[in-house]
């Protein structure tokens, strides 16, 4: 990050509609301590800023929305792998599909954690069903 910081400023104020970005990620482009001050920097540079924080939920920025998302609590953590990626592709299938982004951000808060329950990527990827019925 730090040798393309100047690059990925420019992509996220100038060429970037969504950007999906994870509480680490996003305190270190935009080079500060916290996560609320990273929160205040991205509010205005893109359409959408749908940022995670693990087990503190989810946040997305909207113009001037913010929705705050809890995390999905679960029995038991067993394997992390791929949850961004399962956050990623639940929230761009329902925002492609006309869902409003605070429906898009829960459901891919579900889909994370259901992720979370079963070891390795591919195999924790929920199916449509699973993040449906947690949604009811």
């Amino acid at each position: 990050m730090e040798r393309h910081r100047a690059e990925f400023l420019e992509l996220v104020e100038h060429h970037v509609d969504i950007l999906l970005a994870n509480e680490h990620e996003i305190i270190s482009l935009y080079e500060t301590d916290n996560f609320d001050d990273a929160l205040q920097a991205v509010r205005g540079k893109c359409e959408i800023a749908a940022l995670t924080r693990s087990a503190k939920g989810s946040v997305v920025i909207s113009g001037d929305e913010v929705h705050i998302i809890d995390a999905e609590p679960i029995e038991r953590v067993v394997d992390t792998t791929g949850a961004g990626d399962a956050f990623v592709a639940c929230f761009a299938l329902l925002h492609a599909s006309g869902a409003d982004v605070a429906q898009s951000l829960r459901a891919a808060n579900i889909a994370a954690a259901l992720s979370t329950m079963v070891p390795g990527a591919q195999a924790g990827l929920p199916t449509w069903d699973e993040v449906a019925a947690a949604l009811t």
